[in-house]
């Protein structure tokens, strides 16, 4: 799943013995596009063109494999074509499962009704928005550089500092401090509402920065039940579920919610440690990450569990030294966000040229 990415692109793969691969993997060829089914990678976009070094190809069974007929449909149109987003949000509501299994069904693919201009004009409007999303990923890799300036910043200075304590040992003392989310039938998904008590997920941490994208809410009665998964600001988040590992602070302007089973909160004493410094302990620490890596668990997808959240070491160096990193990287953040709001404005523009190409406009 892992070289199928957001943007549309894959990696050529890697090479193995047919008799590793010939069970238990999803074949595709050159060429084919790849959807992703389970969530979140599909709410993601995990929408691709394969370009492989061979002609023959697998990978997950998680993928929905499509192949285009050359003499009725260029693969880069129809790509495009499927990565709209308003096939994501439908994609979405068909979803079948519950939790992080849910899944695109193939017959929602099945029944998309796809606009056929003749194939030269297909392959016009496919190398335009192939030109417009290749600026759009330019623009993204240079707001990622920036965001790597912040990590390199990390190591520079803690990198090879020695690990002392445990995220445990960094929590405040009261009961719950580290915690996940209703489980089970504590939260159904038909317990969503449209307003009331946020309710945050994966998404909302995936891309390791803080952001709403689809909005869940329980009602205050249901809240209420649910009361002792609230997250507060300073709260660090990280995914245990799917994609894992990825981590956040809540930030100080966060409405009322809890966290979903998909995350762990940790509540921070600030005494010890910086919310901040303690995610970026999550994201960039060598022992941190070679300790969740080493314990992440699940045959089909990957899990963490609170024991190794909680017994996970990291570096603990003086409150002044961790405030002027957090200090830095702010800084940084804020340029990094004056940046992204200008790719966020070409995107739409993207959006709306690949509204005008599939309904006859472009």
């Amino acid at each position: 799943m892992a070289g199928l990415r957001t943007d549309g692109t894959t990696d050529v793969g890697e090479e193995r013995p047919f008799g590793e691969v010939s069970k238990g993997y999803t074949p595709f060829l050159d060429g084919d596009v790849l959807v992703a089914k389970i969530t979140p990678c599909f709410q993601n976009n995990k929408i691709g063109q394969a370009r492989i070094n061979h002609r023959v190809g697998v990978g997950s069974t998680e993928f929905h494999v499509i192949r285009a007929r050359p003499e009725v449909v260029d693969a880069r149109y129809l790509l495009h074509f499927l990565r709209r987003e308003q096939v994501r949000i439908e994609g979405e509501r068909r979803m079948t499962g519950s939790g992080g299994q849910r899944r695109v069904p193939a017959p929602f693919l099945q029944g998309l009704q796809v606009p056929l201009p003749p194939i030269d004009e297909q392959r016009r409007i496919a190398k335009v928005l192939d030109r417009v999303e290749a600026v759009h990923r330019r623009c993204a890799d240079a707001v990622a550089l920036v965001d790597r300036t912040i990590e390199s910043l990390f190591r520079s200075q803690f990198g090879a500092a020695s690990v002392s304590v445990t995220v445990e040992a960094v929590a405040t003392p009261e009961k719950g401090s580290i915690r996940t989310g209703p489980f089970g039938s504590q939260l159904l998904h038909s317990e969503f509402a449209s307003e009331g008590v946020a309710v945050l997920g994966i998404d909302n941490v995936v891309s390791n920065e803080f952001g709403w994208r689809e909005r869940r809410y329980v009602s205050t009665d249901k809240y209420a039940q649910l009361k002792r998964y609230t997250v507060a600001p300073g709260d660090v988040l990280i995914t245990i579920m799917g994609t894992c590992g990825r981590c956040v602070v809540v930030p100080d302007d966060i409405p009322l919610a809890i966290n979903t089973k998909h995350l762990c909160a940790i509540t921070v004493d600030r005494q010890a440690i910086h919310p901040e410094f303690l995610r970026a302990c999550f994201l960039w620490h060598p022992e941190s990450r070679r300790h969740l890596s080493s314990h992440t668990k699940g045959a089909v997808m990957d899990g963490l569990n609170m024991g190794i959240i909680k017994s996970m070491p990291l570096p603990l160096p003086p409150l002044s030294e961790q405030a002027a990193f957090v200090a830095k990287a702010r800084l940084i953040a804020e340029q990094k966000q004056a940046m992204a709001e200008r790719v966020s404005r070409f995107g739409q523009l993207a959006k709306s040229l690949q509204a005008r190409a599939f309904s006859g406009q472009l």
